[in-house]
This record gives structure tokens, C-alpha cells and sequence, in this order.
């Protein structure tokens, strides 16, 4: 089984109306081919797709886009989205139901949301030539997931994921996970995303693929399991929340192609220009896909930890400023509330750990 595998796609301001002209070509240019002869063409895909106007309360930009964005993903060849990522709810229920009555009405699969907690865990299985793949995609805590009484996204769970994990492994031939997680802008994994993500393949995954980080981050084949650890946007061109200074970062990404059959794995890089995306080319893919390979290196022999040490020194304050002001007498509701995020959130904790080890960590040895 062919399948291509792509990271976050959320239209903006600058390509918004391209989607809503059905404007394929100019959107998409030549990554149009990558998407011929699969079986699966898999998209994340991080907004609502709705007309509402009741954003839900959060931290962070609300993301939607034209209905007509389904029919756009239908002309390219997309037949399945992923739906669990800290964006889908956006817009609350309504957005969410809009946006699966959308993809519905194009005859397009989705996966990883649910009616609640337990609906959200049903894997999506394709059966193709004697061939069966499930795919399964979580995401870390962060306001769209599921609750035992709420719609939402399929969250991940350190006991339930690996135990659907182990299970689709029993009725598939290949499991292929994707985890909307991970520090937005690192290119190197935390300790616990690395164990997590390398459990996984223990317990049955093939492919792991996280996303959410907005850049390509490194890859590492771990008892023949392929594992992503940043894999980059696939159409998210020039949002309005973009800084200068992560540009270049945001602007690369790789498509994943995976034949199930064999287990080989390739990745192509992709580059955003002012209102869409074009496959990479020449030096510029040369200087990608080197820096990949460093960063793949870096892994072995574990320089990575440097790499994401100095990430969270990058981004201390934010930390420390949360830290300081969350539950003091003059504290707002919402400032509290953001402590609350950083503690329900993965990413945010992973970084906290990094920042502020215990008295354990550093006693003598």
C-alpha cells in the first residue's frame, strides 16, 4: 500500500481566499504530484472548517477556514484527515461538527475525534489487496481533546495509546501513528517524547510521525521502526503570528511517503512561497536535506540533548514569568488559568522538567 503522509495544513489570511477561489494550482503547484498513485493521502488538519464566529477561550491564535477547503483537499487527492490536534475545536461543537459534515459531504475520511473520550479512540483502517493498515492519531492535552463527556479529539494516553497500539498490531499488517505533539519549534525531541515515541514501535507502531512543531526535526529508525520527530507544516503559508525570526523554520517541511509493503520510508522536502507551496529544488533542498541528516546524526550520538537544552533556555522566561505570577493575591483568572495549561500540556511540562530539576537530579552521583 502506497500512502503520503503530510503534516498541518490551516489555511490563512494570505492563502484563505485562494481556497475559497478552488485555486489548486497556485496553492499547491508541483506537490500536485506527490499525491498521484497512493492508496492513502493523509493531512493533519489544524483548523475548523466553518463559518461560525464563537471562538473558544485558549491561548494561541483560533484557526478556521472556508468550507470550500474540503473540496480544495478533494480535487488534490486527500482522502483522510486527521482531526486530533490542539486547533479542531476551535470554534467549540459547532465548529467541529461543520468541519466533519464538510469532509463528509466530499466523501473524505477523518480520524482522531470523537462523540467523547472512548468514541475517540477508533483507529481508521484501510484494507487494500490482502493489505490492512490502521492508522491512529493522538494528541497531547492541549484544549481540543476529548473528555468522558465531551467531544474532542483523541488525546494520548500513557496507558490506553499503547494499548491500541498493541491491539491494531494484532488485526494489521502495518500500525501507523501520528502524534500532534512536541514543543512548537524545536527541532529535537524532549526525553520523554524520545521514550514514548520509541515504546510505541516496542509495542507495535511502524511509523511514528509528530507533528505540531511547525519545523522538521530529526529521524531515526529504531528496530525498524520509522520515527519523526518534527515533521514540519504542509500548508500553513504565511499566518499573521508569524515572527522573522522563525520564518525560516516554519517555511520548510517534509512529506512522508511510506509503502507499507516493503517498509521503506522516503521523505521530500517542501518549502512555503507567499501564497502556497512548492516541492524543494536544487541547492535549497540540498541545504534541507543536510541539515536533516545532521540532525539525524545528532541522535546517535547524542548531542541532541544539547540541541533541546538549549531550546528551553531559549524560551525560560516565558516559563518564569508563568510560574511567578500564577496563584498570587493580584493574580487574574486568566493567569492562573495559563499555569493550568502549562501543567495539563505535554510540551509545556517536558520543558518545565528541562528548566527546573529536582533536588534528585542534581544530589550527588
Amino acid at each position: 500500500m502506497k500512502t503520503l503522509l503530510l503534516g498541518d495544513l490551516s489555511p490563512t489570511n494570505a492563502t484563505n481566499p485562494l481556497f475559497t477561489q478552488k485555486d489548486t494550482k497556485t496553492l499547491f503547484t508541483d506537490v500536485i504530484t506527490l499525491f498521484q498513485g497512493n492508496d492513502v493521502n493523509f493531512v493533519n488538519l489544524e483548523c475548523a472548517l466553518t463559518e461560525c464566529e464563537d471562538d473558544i477561550e485558549k491561548f494561541g491564535p483560533p484557526l478556521k477556514a472556508s468550507p470550500n477547503t474540503a473540496s480544495v483537499l478533494k480535487e488534490l487527492g486527500v482522502n483522510c484527515c486527521g482531526l486530533s490536534n490542539n486547533h479542531i475545536f476551535d470554534y467549540g461543537i459547532q465548529g467541529a461538527v461543520d468541519t466533519m459534515e464538510w469532509l463528509s459531504h466530499e466523501g473524505i475520511d477523518y480520524t482522531g475525534f470523537g462523540s467523547n473520550y472512548e468514541d475517540s479512540r477508533t483507529n481508521l483502517i484501510y484494507s487494500i489487496d490482502g493489505e490492512t493498515v490502521a492508522i491512529i492519531a493522538v494528541c497531547e492535552h492541549e484544549y481540543s481533546y476529548a473528555l468522558e463527556d465531551r467531544m474532542g479529539s483523541r488525546p494520548y494516553d500513557e496507558y490506553d495509546t499503547i494499548e491500541d497500539i498493541r491491539k491494531a498490531k494484532k488485526d494489521c499488517d502495518r500500525v501507523i501513528v501520528i502524534y500532534h505533539g512536541g514543543k512548537e519549534l524545536c527541532q529535537y525531541p524532549s526525553p520523554r517524547l524520545q521514550k514514548l515515541c520509541r515504546a510505541m514501535v516496542r509495542n507495535g507502531a511502524d511509523v511514528v510521525l509528530c507533528q505540531h512543531s511547525h519545523c522538521i526535526g530529526c529521524y531515526e529508525n529504531y528496530e525498524d521502526g520509522h520515527i519523526l520527530y518534527g515533521q514540519g507544516n504542509f500548508h500553513f503559508v504565511n499566518p499573521d503570528f508569524l515572527s522573522p525570526e522563525t520564518a525560516e523554520l516554519w517555511n520548510q517541511s517534509l512529506a512522508v511517503k511510506y509503502n507499507t509493503t516493503n517498509n521503506f520510508i522516503e521523505f521530500v522536502p517542501i518549502v512555503n512561497t507567499d501564497c502556497g507551496i512548492t516541492l524543494a529544488k536544487g541547492d535549497e533542498k540540498d541545504l534541507i536535506m543536510t541539515a536533516f541528516a545532521e540532525r539525524n546524526q545528532s541522535l546517535i550520538d547524542g548531542i541532541w540533548k544539547e540541541g533541546w537544552h538549549a531550546f528551553c533556555e531559549s524560551v525560560k522566561n516565558n516559563y518564569v514569568d508563568t510560574i511567578s505570577v500564577a496563584c498570587t493575591e493580584n493574580a487574574t483568572e486568566r493567569q492562573n488559568k495559563k499555569f493550568g495549561h502549562y501543567l495539563d500540556c505535554e510540551a509545556h511540562t517536558d520543558v518545565w522538567r528541562e528548566l527546573f530539576p529536582t533536588a534528585n537530579q542534581t544530589n550527588e552521583r
